[in-house]
């Protein structure tokens, strides 16, 4: 089975908090390529995860997690 990364939690978290992801772009000085990477599923490093775990108050896995890729099947 091959896995891939999710930021839906994030995407959830985002919504649960009011915060949209111009607010970590802005707030924790994430670049928009970072951005750009986490919407389409790419890894970014795990600095930027701690980072916005601390600003979003949560666990890695309201931020992350890692699901089967069906396309790689």
């Amino acid at each position: 089975m091959k896995l891939k990364v999710s930021y839906k939690p994030m995407e959830i978290t985002l919504i649960k908090r009011d915060k949209k992801k111009q607010d970590l772009k802005r707030d924790l000085r994430i670049s928009g390529s970072t951005i750009a990477k986490m919407s389409n599923g790419e890894l970014v490093a795990m600095s930027i995860v701690l980072r916005i775990c601390e600003y979003l108050n949560c666990p890695i896995q309201d931020v992350v997690e890692f699901v089967e890729d069906k396309n790689n099947e």
